[in-house]
Order: structure tokens, then C-alpha cells, then sequence
């Protein structure tokens, strides 16, 4: 008998947030990593965090992950009030997050990497070892169930596509119980093609009933699967809207700069050459 078994989920009350974050700062010294920051992340959405490189965003997901602990304002999870002082706090809470390096062990199958750190075992005393047979039967099911249609769950992980190791994070995150599924930059590094495989299991994972927190700096992915927008900029918020109160254009736009963008073109904008008729210029002086 198997003596390992994910974590069965409460449902969620609701309209209640599964994970809120009100006016949240962080500083590092006299350095401000985050200042006055909120968001919420509800059953069954995906809220999507935006911001270039310096924005904030890293910071965030630590926060939310139990790495690194606010210093001003509110977290709460479930609408309870907490300060996580580890990550092992925010995933027997339900908070999972895939990060881009995605910790797995390329030389290692699938199914391994599936369980990798929760292995089920069978038997007692010295004969006590891991499940092989139900890992590996799990894994092809849990794929299934996300719409992953893997050959081989033998095969090294490392072999797998990007986008398919991304895949196979999120359903991980699942199976394991959890209620909020927090992604760092999942497309980074990813063409169209397999950023679009990615994009489709983080809409299936909302569909599964999970709170999706998606950090991302493409305004493009985040309008296809988001129901709200939080802007990042230099650790404080530029902006915070619901998918029905703002278009992918002003989004864009938003997440550019806006303002300070449109004064930067008028300032790249070339001058008009001086037009010379009749021969050569006759100023040479």
C-alpha cells in the first residue's frame, strides 16, 4: 500500500481571495524592493504581475513563497492574517511556485521528477522502497488529466521541451494539492509555439479551480489568460486593473511607460535635413 497521497484541498470560500496582499513593502537596508504593493489572486482566475527588470517582481514572488518576509502592510491567505517564515509554510497552505530554473534533475525521468522529494513507498522494515509502478502511473494520469500526452514518462526530463517541463511543473502543483499556483516568468525564454503550449495549462490549471499569480514582463501573454493586471514599476504599483476595464492596447501602453514612453519618441525623433536647391550649399564658411 502506498503510504504517500497529495494533500486534499478545503474548497475555498466564496469570493473570498485565496492569497491578498495589502500596501506590502520590503526594504533590504536603505534599499526599497517593494513599496505599498496589493494585489488579490481568487479561485478559478489568473491575476497577472507585470514590470520590467528592477520592477519588483522577484521580490513579490519570495514574499508569497514564505522566502522572504514582508516588512510593512498585510498578507493574508484564505482571508487569515500570516508572516511565512518558509517555503515549506506556504505549500502546506497551498501556495506553489515554479520558478524558471523549475528545480528538476535533467538525467532523471519524468515520473521522478514528478515526485521528486514526495516519493511514495511501499512495504516495511528493509523491505521497505519507493513505488515505482504508481509513480509512473500517476504521472501518465496526472499529464492526462492537463492534456499532456507524453510517450514516455521514462524518458529524461531534460529531453522534454521547455515549454513541456513547464507543463509538467503545473501539473505537479495540482496533483500535490495546491490551491494557488504561482509562475515565474514561464515564458521567458520560450518561442511563440511553446509559449503558447505553456499559456494553454496555465488557462487549464484556472479552469482545475487554482488561484494563478503569473509573473511576466508580455503584456501579450498576460492579456490572453488574465482576469486582473497589477503594474510594477521600480517596486511601487503603476497600476492596478480588472481584464473588463482595460484593453491590450493601453495595457501595453501602461506597462511601456505611457508617458514617459511617448516623450522618449518625441526626443529620438529625427530632424528634418535642411533641403538644398540649385547646387552645392553656399555657406561655407
Amino acid at each position: 500500500m502506498t503510504d504517500a497521497s497529495p494533500t486534499s484541498a478545503e474548497a475555498p470560500v466564496p469570493g473570498e481571495a485565496l492569497v491578498s496582499l495589502e500596501d506590502v513593502s520590503k526594504y533590504y537596508g536603505n534599499i526599497r524592493a517593494l513599496e505599498g504593493v496589493s494585489l488579490e489572486a481568487h479561485a478559478g482566475e489568473v491575476t497577472c504581475v507585470l514590470g520590467d527588470n528592477g520592477a519588483g517582481k522577484s521580490t513579490l514572488i519570495k514574499i508569497i513563497a514564505g522566502l522572504h518576509q514582508h516588512d510593512a502592510g498585510t498578507f493574508r491567505i484564505e482571508g487569515e492574517e500570516v508572516r511565512l517564515t518558509k517555503p515549506r509554510e506556504a505549500l502546506d497552505r497551498g501556495i506553489a511556485t515554479v520558478y524558471q530554473d523549475l528545480a528538476v534533475v535533467p538525467l532523471m525521468p519524468v515520473w521522478r521528477n514528478f515526485f521528486l522529494g514526495s516519493e511514495p513507498t511501499k512495504g516495511a522494515g528493509p523491505f521497505k522502497r519507493m513505488d515505482v509502478e504508481f509513480m509512473r502511473r500517476t504521472t501518465r494520469e496526472e499529464l492526462l488529466r492537463m492534456g499532456i500526452d507524453l510517450r514516455d514518462v521514462d524518458q529524461p526530463i531534460g529531453t522534454l521541451s521547455g515549454g513541456e517541463r513547464q507543463c509538467v511543473a503545473i501539473a505537479r502543483a495540482v496533483y500535490f494539492g495546491a490551491k494557488v499556483l504561482v509562475l515565474d516568468e514561464p515564458t521567458a525564454a520560450l518561442g511563440v509555439k511553446q509559449s503558447g503550449v505553456v499559456l494553454k495549462y496555465v488557462a487549464a490549471a484556472r479552469d482545475a479551480g487554482l488561484g494563478v499569480v503569473l509573473i511576466t514582463h508580455n503584456p501579450h501573454h498576460a492579456y490572453l489568460v488574465g482576469d486582473r493586471f497589477v503594474l510594477l514599476k521600480r517596486g511601487t504599483m503603476a497600476g492596478s486593473f480588472l481584464k473588463a476595464d482595460i484593453e491590450l492596447d493601453e495595457l501595453t501602453r501602461q506597462m511601456a511607460g505611457g508617458s514617459e514612453l511617448e516623450e522618449l519618441s518625441h526626443e529620438l525623433e529625427r530632424a528634418p535635413e535642411p533641403l538644398h536647391l540649385g547646387g552645392e550649399p553656399t555657406d561655407k564658411a
